[in-house]
């Protein structure tokens, strides 16, 4: 009977963190621009005159997202404890969408486009999701010493959190060139809907 109440109750502990997590779920929306053209090369090239602005070129599709905190602080015999942080994570995804509509070949083919690339910016999403589970297992229950007013642990905090955000930056930039790159899905895609037709 012991043994069962011990196995109960670390089952209980194990499933804490679980359950603290699925306590919030990203929102996720879809956002499209308009392209134009009746076969996969004029789609192509109005992807390439419309799609979002990502640095110094246009990108097919873009995945962003607003992500805000609430974060309880407590100080606790001079030293300032992290007790919580929820997030609200908002990510959107941006793809394309012919304005008229496309002969039954075309449609075709760029429903399997566009299904690809709406998988590929998926996985920026999934990143993106990863990053602020980690951000949670990296400052919640966070103290620091010496902190009655809460002010240092901001500063180390920043520390933290910069070097998970550059983490999920460089893991979707090796990402992207992967998939663009010689063989990678993107460029499959973008070879077969321009080929297609």
């Amino acid at each position: 009977m012991l043994r069962i109440h011990l196995y109960l109750l670390l089952a209980a502990l194990v499933a804490l963190p679980v359950t603290a997590h699925a306590q919030w779920k990203p929102v996720e929306k879809v956002e499209t621009y308009a392209i134009s053209g009746q076969s996969g090369p004029e789609l192509y090239r109005s992807i390439g005159e419309n799609g979002p602005n990502v640095g110094v070129a246009r990108a097919i599709a873009h995945t962003n997202f607003k992500l805000t905190w609430t974060r309880d602080y407590q100080a606790r015999a001079g030293a300032c404890v992290l007790v919580s942080a929820k997030p609200k994570l908002i990510i959107t995804y941006t793809l394309p969408s012919p304005s008229a509509p496309l002969p039954p070949s075309i449609q075709k083919n760029w429903e399997v486009f566009l299904a690809g690339v709406s998988a590929h910016e998926k996985v920026h999403g999934a990143t993106i999701v990863d990053m602020v589970r980690k951000i949670e297992a990296a400052t919640v229950g966070l103290t620091v010493a010496d902190d009655p007013k809460c002010s240092k642990i901001r500063t180390e905090m920043t520390t933290r959190l910069s070097a998970l955000s550059q983490a999920q930056r460089q893991a979707s930039r090796d990402f992207d060139r992967v998939e663009l790159g010689p063989g990678g899905n993107l460029q499959k895609l973008i070879l077969a809907l321009v080929n297609g037709g």
